[in-house]
């Protein structure tokens, strides 16, 4: 049974979600892969951070070509990562602990190796089996070239040729081919898949490329060569592609939605949409549409004030008129890490802590990626040793230097990561020495490290919570700082967070002791130093 809500609101509105990149979070079987038990070991950890909920990434049965958002089979588990007894039991123990379980759904596209796809290439141009992919004749005198200019996020072409001269689209890997979502078969399947997870409890889905399921009728050329040398980023990025963001997505997710609010317990979904403004971002969160919907908008913006209050300002715009309350996030498993994104090193770190406070002051709830509260930054991975397909494809310089397994303990790979054995287990990919400096052990044990400041914020976080409103007040501290105010419920104090994005120390000795602090104020100044930031009861 899922933990029961602590106050009136709908438990995901405020909570702090915890994203388990699971095959780099921890490995129970010593094959140098993370894996479901893995998970379960170490539930108290994730408690005592503490989060209120858990988003895995694909355990999903999978050939692995994109690291499991290639499914093979929605409804079990690929033994690389345990079985279902093994995620029932996971699911079990965070429930046990007060902590919900959101798992991600691949609704864009299938592995190449799903059982539709293998029909589907067995029969003949026009069948049913081939309506529920995107089979397309090619163009040219004999059919050879590609039905349309359309390149794939990964790099290179968007479509790949079968042995009849047919070709079929995959907007990522080759081995991922795009669902066909105006055959009605795709929404019955899907509809079906969310059932089966729903039924054995969890708590919601975290939605994959939630813009991307239709694509404009008659699936016409890119203006301007569609993007040929194009990085992830990039394609992720232009926004006017006729792939997405088209009308149909929305009818699914009211479907869907009928669907969770069906079910006890505050069911919810969130969705990955990339999308080009904050208003298109809104209409994925519309009252009979998803809970949620990620603030790319935030993760992408500069350390600057000017930068961060624009977002802020346009996210408030953007959601308050459905009623939607927005959705904080960092970083996540497909962007180098906060700290390399502010400049790495030690300012990189500063800002990323401070970036951290106020996203977890703001109103609504906030997602953090495993080792953001390490500080980790991004590993530079050997060319040799890279695996996603972004970099095998040339898309880009691949996001493996984010997924490397965590450090837990010890002083050599694999860093507690796997168990002890005769001989060092090697991780899939490979972890640098210098992770010894960031061990869950060795930060567990100094009261001023990353690891300790974000205990201390985020469980500060969950006491302030239930106290304040959602309603914001910007706050002017002077053009390099970013300052706001939630007001206290029934008279109580209200919290200020104060963020410094300049050079010089700003004066804050006005609001009184600080409640958390990112770094330290100026010594006997009461002023803060520059890549701060501080909340104040006031």
């Amino acid at each position: 049974m899922a933990p029961a809500s602590t106050h009136s609101s709908p438990w995901w509105r405020d909570a702090v979600c915890y994203q388990i990149y699971v095959r780099s979070f921890a490995d129970a079987n010593g094959d140098g892969v993370g894996d479901l038990r893995g998970i379960t070991a170490h539930l108290d950890y994730l408690r005592s951070l503490p989060v209120d909920a858990l988003w895995l990434t694909p355990f999903y049965r999978s050939p692995q070509a994109d690291h499991g958002y290639d499914v093979a089979d929605y409804r079990d588990v690929d033994p690389i990562f345990g079985t279902l007894e093994d995620f029932d039991e996971m699911l079990a123990g965070a429930h046990d602990r007060g902590m919900r379980v959101i798992v991600d759904l691949v609704p864009n596209h299938t592995s190449s190796e799903h059982p539709w796809f293998v029909e589907a290439l067995a029969a003949e141009p026009g069948s049913h089996a081939r309506k529920r992919y995107l089979f397309r004749d090619g163009t040219g005198p004999d059919g050879s070239a590609p039905p349309n200019n359309w390149q794939s996020v990964f790099g290179g072409p968007a479509w790949t040729r079968v042995p009849d001269g047919q070709w079929y689209l995959h907007l990522f890997d080759a081995r991922q081919p795009d669902l066909n979502w105006d055959e009605p078969d795709v929404g019955d399947e899907l509809e079906s898949v969310l059932r089966f997870w729903l039924d054995r409890g969890v708590d919601g889905f975290r939605v994959d490329v939630a813009h991307g399921l239709f694509k404009e009728s008659g699936m016409p050329d890119v203006a301007g060569g569609a993007g040929v040398g194009e990085t992830l980023d990039d394609t992720m990025s232009q926004w006017d592609r006729p792939y997405w963001d088209q009308p149909g997505v929305h009818d699914v997710y009211r479907r869907w939605r009928r669907l969770l609010d069906s079910y006890p317990g505050d069911r919810m979904m969130i969705g990955e949409a990339w999308v080009g403004t904050s208003e298109a971002m809104a209409r994925y969160v519309r009252p009979d549409e998803m809970h949620q919907v990620f603030n790319f908008h935030w993760l992408s913006t500069p350390f600057s004030a000017p930068a961060l209050r624009h977002v802020i300002a346009e996210t408030y715009e953007a959601v308050s008129p459905v009623g939607a309350s927005p959705t904080w996030v960092l970083s996540n498993h497909d962007v180098v890490r906060t700290v390399s994104h502010y400049g790495g090193g030690d300012l990189g770190l500063s800002r990323a802590k401070a970036a951290m406070l106020a996203m977890l002051a703001l109103p609504g709830s906030a997602y953090v990626y495993q080792g953001e509260e390490l500080g980790l930054p991004q590993v530079e991975v050997a060319p040799e040793d890279r695996q996603d397909p972004t970099w095998l494809r040339g898309g880009g310089v691949g996001r493996d230097g984010c997924r490397v397994p965590l450090p837990w303990s010890g002083k050599t790979p694999p860093f507690g990561f796997s168990p002890d054995g005769p001989q060092p287990v090697r991780t899939w990919l490979p972890q640098p020495d210098w992770f010894r400096d960031y061990t869950v052990e060795r930060q567990s044990e100094d009261p001023f490290s990353t690891l300790s400041f974000m205990r201390f914020a985020l469980g500060e976080r969950r006491e302030l919570v239930p106290t304040l409103s959602h309603a914001l007040e910007m706050l002017d501290r002077g053009e390099d700082v970013v300052a706001f105010r939630r007001a206290g419920v029934d008279g109580g104090p209200a919290l200020v967070c104060v963020v410094n994005c300049g050079t010089a120390d700003v004066p804050v000795d006005d609001l009184g002791e600080p409640v958390v602090l990112s770094s330290t104020l100026a010594e006997g100044t009461g002023q803060l130093l520059p890549n701060s930031a501080a909340w104040f009861l006031a």
